[in-house]
């Protein structure tokens, strides 16, 4: 997946400390970005070009990442003061928290059912 953001540095400071995905190696491209691993073969590509509004929505384009605690996700997020939505239960019972990026992008943190 790739996001377009509109300052690098403070983005990888977003995915790196308060999102704790490990940073990847990228090619020396002539435009700005970061990569970080999700997962064992998944990729967030971030391209520093955005000069737009983002336009998401929790209910709309957002990424979604499986983890294992949510109460300690939460209190995490609320250690860095990040912008955040109520937990809430899904109708499968999933419980889930989205969390905007500094560029307005939502990411889903979500515990399955057991």
């Amino acid at each position: 997946m790739a996001l377009h953001v509109a300052d690098v540095p403070v983005s990888v400071a977003f995915y790196r400390d308060v999102l704790c995905l490990p940073a990847m190696e990228r090619p020396a491209f002539d435009f700005p970005g970061a990569w970080f691993r999700l997962g064992v073969d998944q990729e967030l590509h971030l391209i520093g070009d955005r000069d737009q509004p983002v336009h998401s929505s929790h209910r709309g384009t957002h990424l979604a990442l499986i983890v294992d605690d949510l109460d300690e996700w939460e209190k995490h997020l609320d250690a860095h003061q990040a912008t955040r939505l109520p937990r809430r239960i899904r109708p499968d019972g999933a419980q889930q928290t989205f969390v905007q990026d500094p560029d307005g992008h939502w990411i889903e943190l979500c515990v399955p059912e057991k």
